[in-house]
C-alpha cells in the first residue's frame, strides 16, 4: 500500500524514520508533504526514494493510507484540501481529534493511532482506536505495520487522554524528573553532571531490561532495593513527603488542555 504523511515535524519525521528503519514500509511507498518544503526535503535527503508531494490534495490522491501529523487546530484546513473515498484510510495521531468526529468529516475509513517517541527505537506502545467503518484489510495492514516498531494496543475513547499521557507524553515527563534527579545529585553529592548522566542512563537501561524480561514488577523492584533501615527507604520517605499530588496535578493539567483543544477544533 501507498502511505502518505502530512506534516514532517517531530512526530511525522519520527513515523517516517520508524516505517523505513524497521522495514515496515519501503521508502518508495511513502509520500510526504510539509507546508515548508525545506523540512520535507530534509527527510528526502536522508531517504532519497521518498516522494515529496506538491500539495495535500496530490498526496491524498496518490495514497491509500494518509497520516495527519499536524497540530489539532490545523486539522480543518488539511481536511478541506483532501478529497477522500471509502477505499482510503485517514489516520489521526492526536488525541483531541476523536474518531467519531473524523468519521463525520470525511468519506474515508478512519483510525486514530497515537505513537510514542520510543517507537523511533522500535520500542514502546502505539495506541489504536478504530472507526466503525474500518475494514479488516486496513485494520490488519496498520496493526502489522506498527508491530514492526511498537506494541499496538487498542484503547477506548474515554481513556485516550490518560493513556496518551503515559505512552506519548510519558518520556518527556520522566525525562524532566530524571534531569532534576541528575541536577540534584550534582548539587548535593558534587558529582559532575556528565558522569551522573552516564550513570543514570545505564541504570535506566538496566531497569528497562528487568521489566522487559519480566524479572520484577514495579512493586517488586521497590521491595528488592529497599532494605529495612537502609538509605533507599529514607529516600523514599523524602519523596513521599515532597511529591504530594504532583502527578494528580499533571494529569489534571493535561486533561484540561485536552478539553480546551477539543473545544477549539472544527472539522
Amino acid at each position: 500500500m501507498k502511505y502518505g504523511i502530512i506534516g514532517t515535524g517531530n512526530m511525522g519525521s519520527m513515523l517516517t524514520h520508524a516505517f523505513i528503519s524497521s522495514g515496515a514500509v519501503r521508502a518508495n511507498n511513502i509520500a510526504i508533504y510539509n507546508r515548508t518544503p525545506a523540512k520535507a526535503q530534509e527527510l528526502k535527503n536522508e531517504f532519497s526514494e521518498l516522494a515529496i508531494a506538491p500539495s495535500i490534495k496530490e498526496l491524498g490522491n496518490t495514497s491509500d493510507i494518509i497520516f495527519i501529523c499536524v497540530k489539532p487546530h490545523h486539522y480543518e484546513a488539511v481536511i478541506e484540501d483532501l478529497t477522500l473515498s471509502s477505499s482510503q484510510c485517514l489516520v489521526s495521531i492526536t488525541s483531541p481529534v476523536s474518531v467519531a468526529d473524523l468519521e463525520k468529516a470525511v468519506s474515508s475509513q478512519v483510525v486514530r493511532i497515537v505513537p510514542s517517541i520510543t517507537n523511533r527505537a522500535h520500542a514502546g506502545v502505539s495506541l489504536f482506536t478504530f472507526g466503525d467503518n474500518i475494514t479488516e484489510a486496513f485494520k490488519k495492514e496498520l496493526l502489522s505495520t506498527f508491530e514492526f516498531f511498537s506494541k499496538p494496543v487498542e484503547i477506548e475513547e474515554e481513556h485516550i487522554r490518560v493513556a496518551s499521557d503515559i505512552v506519548s507524553c510519558g518520556p518527556a515527563f520522566l525525562g524532566f524528573l530524571i534531569e532534576n534527579m541528575i541536577d540534584s545529585a550534582h548539587k548535593i553529592g558534587g558529582i559532575s553532571e556528565d558522569k551522573a548522566t552516564v550513570l543514570m542512563e545505564e541504570m535506566i537501561i538496566g531497569l528497562a531490561a528487568l521489566l522487559d524480561k519480566k524479572i520484577y514488577s514495579f512493586p517488586e523492584l521497590i521491595k528488592k532495593v529497599t532494605v529495612k533501615g537502609g538509605v533507599t527507604g529514607e529516600g523514599l520517605v523524602a519523596l513521599e513527603e515532597n511529591i504530594d499530588d504532583a502527578f494528580l496535578a499533571m494529569y489534571q493539567a493535561t486533561h484540561y488542555k485536552h478539553y480546551r483543544d477539543k473545544l477549539s477544533i472544527k472539522l
